[in-house]
């Protein structure tokens, strides 16, 4: 069993004034970028010397991701916006960026072709390159066959201190946290992550600080499986460690949650770009969101370590990449997702930080 106590840090202030610090005045666009860093500075070079223009990107931290962006984006509007764009690997935080009045609409003639599901009706964001929320297995440890097959599979006794999910305080994991409270309710999902939080107490389920961790613990054979997103499942397939994806809540069995009898599916989860309100260089904002939401960025997305899943189902993909539809998606409200990201953050922090 992997216990893991750490408590999550709050660096964004910190982060903040390094950020301000590099953003002088000879950038022409200042963005935030919380896609991996390996995945997203290239493109962004590539961009440089495409345009000519200077951009003056901050990228995540492991800890913090799109949190810490966010919180930094909120306190910059309170005196001065610096940031013209926010290129976000989720979309709940981006719809809460939303509701805060923070973001200014722009329909990109990039995204004529996404489809309407991942874009916002007053065009405030726009999704493109997903990721799915999967299960990473130990094939050294777990035989064919005998792989966990869903959410519940957390609690099965033959899993016991051999399986792992993310501090759900951050990134994709608060995303999905947030979904499972949306579709099977309030006093389901307490009650479910309550029985998590007491299970690490326990010393029966690992709460790793984020995916990439829990990805590299079942990888090194110190776990069994873990949930991670499909990213990361595809750099430990790249290193070689002895790893299989599993889709989960697919079918009907032991593990699986159901709802009004069907399997709940799994949760995908797309990128978002957004131009901000009052970005001091917006034009240049809009060239960048345009030069990102090109469909040939989707592809590159695709075949990179990243393996991000295209949501426009014509653009070519690695076989492994797979498409939309190769397995049920959990159907969630993502403007309902972002509304409640703020609570639920609350919520799970009472849950998970005592």
């Amino acid at each position: 069993m992997v216990k893991i106590t750490s408590q999550l840090s709050t660096p964004a202030l910190g982060l903040l004034g390094l950020f301000l610090a590099s953003c002088g005045q000879e950038a022409d666009l200042v963005v935030r970028i919380s896609l991996d860093q390996p995945f997203s500075e290239g493109l962004v070079k590539e961009f440089e010397n495409e345009t000519g223009l200077k951009v003056s990107a901050q990228y995540d931290v492991e800890a913090s991701k799109t949190v810490g962006h966010v919180r930094s984006i909120i306190e910059e509007a309170k005196s001065r916006p610096r940031t013209d764009v926010f290129w976000n690997n989720e979309v709940a935080q981006t719809i809460r960026l939303a509701e805060l009045g923070l973001l200014e609409p722009y329909d990109s003639p990039s995204a004529a072709d996404i489809p309407e599901a991942f874009r916002d009706p007053a065009r405030q964001w726009t999704g493109f390159a997903a990721r799915a929320r999967v299960l990473i297995v130990n094939t050294d440890l777990v035989p064919e066959g005998e792989e966990p097959k869903g959410t519940l599979d957390l609690f099965d006794e033959k899993w016991s201190g051999k399986a792992a999910i993310a501090r759900p305080l951050t990134g994709t994991t608060l995303t999905h946290a947030t979904a499972l409270y949306q579709v099977m309710g309030e006093e389901w999902a307490t009650k479910f992550f309550g029985d998590v939080a007491k299970g690490n107490e326990d010393a029966t389920v690992s709460l790793p600080e984020s995916n990439g961790q829990a990805m590299r613990l079942v990888g090194a054979g110190e776990l069994a499986w873990a949930w991670t997103d499909t990213d990361d499942f595809h750099v430990a397939q790249v290193k070689g460690m002895p790893v299989r994806r599993v889709y989960p809540d697919q079918a009907s069995g032991p593990g699986v949650i159901e709802v009004d009898g069907e399997p709940l599916g799994t949760l995908l989860i797309p990128n978002s770009i957004m131009l901000l309100k009052d970005a001091p260089q917006a034009e240049n904002g809009k060239r960048f969101i345009d030069w990102v939401l090109r469909r040939e960025i989707e592809q590159r997305l695709a075949e990179s370590r990243s393996a991000q899943i295209p949501v426009r189902d014509d653009v070519p993909r690695p076989a492994h990449v797979g498409k939309i539809g190769d397995f049920k998606v959990m159907k969630v409200d993502y403007a309902a997702l972002g509304k409640s990201i703020g609570e639920r953050t609350e919520q799970l922090s009472k849950t998970f930080l005592r």
